[in-house]
């Protein structure tokens, strides 16, 4: 039995991790023990799981199956020990999270630490996506985004106030392109782009006596990054569209100039969100409870 279970630890690592090295990190040991204890698995299943080249490790279809059936019924192993542990008042374990860049600078940034040292038996491994990721599929604990990129299935809790998004600019830009009065004038302005995670530049949301207007954008420059929109808006390249927090430090020390405020909408903020409230992990318990004393109340 215990073989068994070294067995099926060792794969299921290995095929989160899609390397028997960074399987072997994890699990204190060497790749070539790993590699070992996979394949001895393989030949009392009698079914190969994992596809192996040089460079790259997947998961078969048999894999696909087994692996789809066997990462629940580690969780709530996992889950187990990690009550028994908390009974002690320590919850432990590894948090695997995924969030936007701007929801870790919104939400875990400012509390990290405080958070770190309030749960010294916890640690937190952090993926930074822009693509709204599936928790359950990659094995993460709980993810972070806007509350309308969420599927309503998810469990979602709000850890931030509603977002406003606003248009900047440099003054240098203003003073040699002159600032928009109504939305529909930015076909005449350079405006730094935003490629999604699809591929597809975002359009530029506004409201109008309540109802929205949406409109496509044009400029020299695109990026899937914010902090480089804020950063080229500084530098006079164009007009960026961003999140008002990413630039009120700016706009305060004049380096930046909003404009369209009075079209500018709120968004629903930050929410994490987690599959199920079944077996909720005592280390996830906490990290809600640590991010909800600034973050108002959950969706559901």
């Amino acid at each position: 039995m215990r073989d068994d279970l070294s067995g099926l630890r060792a794969f299921l690592c290995v095929a989160e991790k899609r390397s028997f090295r960074a399987a072997a990190a994890e699990l204190g040991v060497t790749p070539s023990a790993v590699s070992q204890i996979v394949r001895a698995l393989e030949e009392r299943v009698g079914v190969r799981l994992l596809q192996r080249t040089t460079r790259n490790v997947g998961l078969t279809e048999a894999g696909e199956h087994f692996i789809a059936q066997l990462r629940p019924a580690f969780d709530g192993i996992n889950v187990a020990f990690e009550s028994l542990t908390a009974m002690n008042g320590r919850p432990s374990g590894v948090l695997r999270l995924t969030m936007l860049r701007s929801g870790y600078a919104d939400v875990i940034k400012p509390k990290l630490a405080a958070f770190l040292a309030a749960y010294p038996d916890i640690r937190i491994d952090i993926s930074l996506e822009e693509a709204l990721t599936n928790i359950v599929a990659e094995g993460f604990d709980a993810g972070i985004r806007l509350g309308q990129s969420l599927d309503v299935e998810m469990i979602a809790v709000r850890v931030s106030p509603d977002q406003r998004l606003v248009v900047v600019g440099s003054r240098d830009y203003f003073a040699r392109r002159g600032k928009p009065t109504h939305p529909r004038e930015l076909h005449a302005h350079e405006c730094i782009g935003l490629r999604m995670s699809t591929g597809a530049v975002a359009r530029w949301r506004f409201l109008e006596n309540d109802k929205e207007l949406e409109l496509t954008v044009a400029g020299r420059v695109v990026t899937n990054d914010g902090s480089v929109l804020v950063d080229a808006a500084v530098e006079g390249v164009g007009l960026a569209y961003v999140f008002e927090d990413m630039v009120s430090a700016l706009v305060s020390e004049k380096r930046l100039v909003r404009v369209l405020d009075k079209f500018c909408p709120h968004i629903p903020g930050y929410f994490l969100y987690y599959p199920s409230r079944l077996n909720l992990a005592p280390k996830l318990q906490v990290l809600i409870d640590f991010l909800k004393k600034g973050g108002g109340r959950g969706r559901k």
